[in-house]
């Protein structure tokens, strides 16, 4: 069964050399935070859906996305909306 997540705040990266960020929140049942590894092998079994809210106001879903070196890393879909959607969420606390 696939549950349904609105991603409502990110954790920035550590520095990493692929400035990926650590891990999303949001306010499901109280307000919830999982780190990045974990939300992706969810949405890649079909366990979760995440989605949010672009700068714009539209609801964008989150999907899993790979750079060159292999690295996993979450996005939204791409809607034309700058800057990353993800990004310009608040920081989790």
């Amino acid at each position: 069964m696939t549950t349904t997540h609105q991603v409502t705040c990110h954790t920035p990266d550590n520095n990493d050399a692929d400035r990926r960020i650590q891990g999303l929140g949001g306010p499901d049942g109280g307000g919830w935070y999982q780190p990045l590894d974990y939300l992706i092998a969810g949405i890649e079994s079909g366990a979760y859906k995440l989605w949010t809210v672009s700068p714009d106001g539209k609801s964008v879903w989150i999907v899993v996305a790979q750079r060159p070196n292999g690295r996993k890393y979450l996005k939204t879909d791409p809607d034309g909306v700058e800057p990353n959607n993800l990004l310009a969420l608040r920081r989790c606390q």
